[in-house]
């Protein structure tokens, strides 16, 4: 798993200011970060391609909000996304 930096998510993202990337996560928009460090956090690339595929899908907020709580329930060991059937 490939774990991205602030710099990496705006460019993958378009997002030009840290403050744009936190805002779409207060919103539901985008997973929370990862703590990597003492004061280093980052992103699961593959949480930020999925995002992006579902805006370039022409997803509403409200899909995406529902695939960021997914997102984030995939981040915990043993709990499977609700409708899942793996």
């Amino acid at each position: 798993m490939t774990i991205i930096r602030m710099p990496a998510v705006k460019a993958e993202t378009g997002h030009r200011s840290h403050a744009s990337v936190y805002s779409a996560i207060q919103a539901g928009l985008f997973t929370k970060q990862v703590h990597i460090g003492p004061r280093s956090v980052g992103w699961p690339l593959h949480e930020v391609q999925a995002i992006n595929a579902a805006r370039i899908a022409g997803q509403s907020d409200a899909e995406i909000r529902r695939l960021v709580t997914v997102l984030h329930e995939r981040r915990t060991p043993g709990v499977r996304p609700e409708g899942s059937n793996q």
